[in-house]
């Protein structure tokens, strides 16, 4: 298997950075962050996705190590981005992985380019319509994460520490503006949503919802985790990801 490389990719002001790692095969993998996370937050989850093919997971402009650029983008905007970078790629039909405001960004590329992927699998997937405030969704992370291990909570704190606390808040902005019901009904590529079984940023009903909304989708939840479902450790969520790729 390919060790990581890093590279880049530019569009107008605009720079994502980017990993590639894996083995060239039938299917390939990009991989999308939530708010004030980055590529590093996927990288074992990465390795064990590079045992199937090519993995490309990138930091969304501002986080992670790419640059901040001079307009948030909105996550339609961010979708065709995402869309751009794809068509980019070397690969053709990779499987979008989006998590947490990642499925949002996905959910958009998908819509608005629906020739870029036939497969996404969303991870919890954001935000619950129940509970779409910065203070609401605060208090549910901190609950979430009262019982995270010290991995998810010292990547996370590195994480967002990078993106800073500005940038931070014009993207939960956008994140909480975005209305991801009204999008999900368009998407048409066969999609998995994952929910780790003890999150408590997405009730089941939320996800439950999510899943019907999306004409062909399947609902796994991931017993003992929460809303990092595969931070702390890559699987199950790797295999269940690699199974769905594969048709299963």
């Amino acid at each position: 298997m390919d060790a990581e490389v890093v590279e880049r990719f530019e569009r107008g002001d605009t720079v994502v950075v980017y990993t590639r790692n894996g083995t060239p095969g039938s299917t390939a993998f990009v991989l999308v962050h939530g708010i004030g996370m980055g590529h590093r937050v996927f990288r074992d989850l990465a390795r064990e996705l590079g045992r199937a093919g090519l993995v490309y997971a990138i930091d969304l402009p501002g986080f992670g190590d790419s640059p901040e650029p001079p307009v948030a983008l909105p996550m339609a905007a961010s979708g065709d981005l995402l869309a751009d970078f794809v068509t980019s790629l070397p690969v053709r039909d990779p499987v979008l992985v989006g998590h947490s405001m990642g499925t949002q960004v996905v959910a958009e590329a998908l819509v608005r380019h629906p020739g870029i992927a036939t497969r996404a699998v969303l991870i919890a997937p954001t935000v619950n319509a129940a509970e779409r405030t910065a203070g609401r969704q605060a208090l549910r992370m901190v609950q979430d994460l009262a019982d995270e291990s010290p991995k998810v909570l010292v990547l996370g704190m590195i994480q967002y520490a990078k993106a800073g606390p500005r940038w931070f808040i014009r993207k939960l902005r956008q994140m909480l503006d975005h209305r991801v019901e009204d999008v999900l009904p368009q998407v048409r590529a066969r999609t998995l949503v994952l929910r780790g079984e003890d999150d408590r940023v997405c009730p089941r009903e939320w996800v439950q919802r999510v899943t019907a909304l999306i004409p062909r989708a399947t609902m796994r939840e991931v017993p003992g985790r929460g809303h990092e479902a595969m931070i702390r450790s890559p699987q199950p969520v790797a295999s269940m990801i690699i199974e769905h790729a594969r048709g299963a």
